[in-house]
């Protein structure tokens, strides 16, 4: 399979979902959790039959304690948000609920808006350090590999592909989520984003590593493209058997886990779906895009 040779055609649907993840990004934007706005969550799971979620809303509602999200989650679940609430309130909705049935509070997590503000600062100095990281290791761990491309070549493409593909669609995604099913992003969201980060630059590590070793042995009369998409299929299984063991462990994280950790989950599995494309689709062609436009400029010149 030369991957390479149709690769305007992988760049092409992978630029089709980055703008429609930024699209959707733009249009609805991210609901953010408690952990950055601030407020209460609550989550109990009842032991019979759960009320529906209007009447649950209702009920908390006649406290008058402000506006209310409840969501239902699994089959005796159920997830209360509401405004930041000391102990007296988180007492008397919580006495609301086991009015209802037999409760049993599983977290309570009360968030005041300045620290909500705080951890929205830090999480974006997080994902933007850990890019700068990333871009200065693979510039050292290529040092030694200066032709065709030069070694930060390959960590800008990296972070690229990482930040640009793997981040920004699921982060797409998640913001259609919130848009309709009322997902929000949390600290454990951020958490997800910076493990896709990782995941994503370390698959695309094996490809790119692979590329040096067979440039150091370039066979006679090889070109960097045959060199990159032999390299490419010579990972190829390996990528794919080992996302694949992860995303069956996710999976089972996401069915038979909390509530508090199903978007989590979800979030991952997206990420770790299209770092696994991105790796072998779309970094690799974009190397050899980036030599092929200098060798291009240098004939011009």
């Amino acid at each position: 399979m030369n991957i390479i040779a149709k690769k305007y055609i992988f760049l092409a649907c992978s630029a089709a979902l980055v703008v429609a993840s930024m699209g959707a990004l733009a249009v609805w934007g991210l609901r953010l959790g408690i952990d950055f706005t601030g407020g209460s969550l609550m989550e109990v799971s009842f032991a019979a039959d759960r009320p529906s979620g209007d009447a649950i809303r209702d009920r908390v509602n006649a406290l008058d304690i402000g506006a209310v999200a409840v969501e239902l989650a699994g089959d005796r679940d159920v997830l209360v948000r509401f405004r930041a609430a000391d102990e007296e309130t988180h007492r008397r909705v919580l006495d609301a609920l086991a009015s209802m049935g037999d409760v049993r509070e599983r977290q309570f997590t009360a968030i005041g808006p300045t620290i909500g503000s705080e951890l929205r600062q830090r999480a974006l100095l997080a994902i933007g350090l850990a890019l700068i990281l990333i871009v200065a290791y693979l510039t050292w761990a290529f040092r030694h590999v200066s032709r065709p491309l030069s070694s930060w070549k390959y960590g800008t493409v990296a972070v690229v592909v990482a930040l640009f593909h793997d981040i920004v669609i699921p982060v797409g995604v998640f913001a259609a989520l919130g848009h309709y099913f009322g997902a929000e992003a949390d600290t454990l969201f951020v958490t997800a984003l910076l493990t896709i980060l990782g995941f994503s630059v370390h698959d695309t590590i094996v490809v790119f590593d692979r590329t040096r070793e067979n440039l150091h042995n370039l066979k006679k009369s090889e070109t960097f493209d045959e060199t990159v998409n032999r390299s490419v299929r010579e990972t190829l299984a390996r990528s794919v058997f080992t996302s694949l063991t992860v995303l069956i462990v996710l999976a089972a994280v996401y069915f038979f886990g909390g509530a508090s950790t199903r978007y989590f989950s979800l979030t991952l599995m997206i990420g770790v779906f299209f770092g696994t494309y991105s790796s072998i689709f779309v970094a690799s062609p974009l190397l050899v895009m980036w030599n092929d436009a200098a060798h291009r400029r240098a004939r011009r010149g």
